[in-house]
């Protein structure tokens, strides 16, 4: 194939008009897509900005001064001296301590779970697929305050919880087991009933993903002698890049803003309070306006962090992986 410049200088040469190089083509076709984005995301995204923008904004207004609801009329600016209260406080240090282990465990057991669920979702057959998916998604259509009840009343010995009679085969479980009486096994349960709620999600995702991998290389990589592992490792998750980001990404974001299962299973008792729940007693439970915006700000902070860090870990090109120039 001849050189494309050597086409256009012959095409202006024939018609006597500067060429339209391929390079221009491309760059019409991307910006009539950008508009187009625009016009179909444009409105949402101003929606988005007038709902989310004022809330922070006045938090982080309310975090400049000392205030307290019960008298609004003390107001007084203190600049980032509810930061430095927030900063040297030993309960904020271990209620992120907790937020981020809760965080890790979880996101880290739901990709593998969820990556199995996709598997098997994407190799059944087609005529059980429907049934399939239906089932799985059940625990995620429940409400999140709903199922920490029930989890709660599953495991709660004083309201007859029917885990310890269940499972008192299993070392370390018996009938007097008080599963909320400590940390460990109080963020166990925590735990588990995050991963038992949200894996349905996660593994949406990848399935997602797993549809966007391109069946002729697996063919391809088998043929080739490539053992399923083999396979996996360098054909199906390279190409599923994007999509095991996004879902990372959403579900660390998610799990770190957990507030309804501690809240209602362990109320923050015995070393379970998290960031969200530090923010609510702070500005809520105590009224301390100030304090409890400045914990917030730092929460949404932490938000920003863990994306950026999500995005640049991944090295993910979302715009070149649609496909687009």
């Amino acid at each position: 194939m001849p050189p494309v410049g050597v086409d256009r200088t012959r095409e202006r040469s024939a018609t006597g008009r500067k060429p339209t190089t391929g390079r221009v083509r491309r760059s019409d076709r991307a910006r009539d897509e950008v508009r187009l984005g625009w016009m179909l995301a444009g409105p949402a995204f101003v929606v988005m900005l007038a709902v989310t923008l004022y809330p922070i904004l006045q938090a982080v207004f309310d975090s400049l001064f000392n205030f307290r609801l019960t008298d609004p009329d003390a107001r007084e600016f203190v600049g980032a001296g509810n930061y430095a209260v927030v900063l040297t406080d030993a309960v904020f240090w271990d209620s992120l301590w907790v937020t981020l282990l809760i965080t890790v465990v979880t996101v880290a057991i739901e990709l593998v779970l969820g990556f199995a669920l996709a598997m098997v979702m994407h190799r059944a057959i087609t005529t059980l697929r429907g049934w399939l998916r239906t089932a799985i998604l059940v625990p995620y259509g429940i409400i999140t305050v709903v199922s920490a009840f029930a989890w709660f009343y599953a495991f709660d010995i004083n309201s007859g919880g029917f885990v310890n009679n269940w499972f008192d085969w299993v070392p370390g479980v018996d009938e007097n087991l008080n599963w909320f009486a400590a940390q460990g096994t109080s963020l166990f349960v925590i735990i588990a009933s995050e991963v038992w709620k949200t894996t349905p999600f996660i593994s949406l995702l990848l399935l997602s993903g797993l549809a966007q991998v391109p069946g002729d290389l697996e063919e391809a990589a088998k043929v080739d002698g490539a053992t399923s592992w083999q396979v996996l490792k360098r054909v199906i998750l390279p190409n599923m890049k994007a999509a095991i980001m996004v879902a990372v990404l959403f579900r660390a974001l998610d799990a770190f803003r957990i507030f309804d299962n501690v809240f209602i299973m362990t109320n923050g008792a015995n070393g379970t309070e998290v960031l969200s729940l530090l923010a609510y007693r702070t500005s809520i439970g105590r009224l301390e306006i100030g304090l409890g915006s400045a914990i917030s700000v730092l929460l949404f902070l932490c938000v920003i962090l863990i994306s950026f860090v999500a995005v640049k870990g991944f090295k993910v090109d979302l715009a070149s992986a649609r496909g687009g120039e």
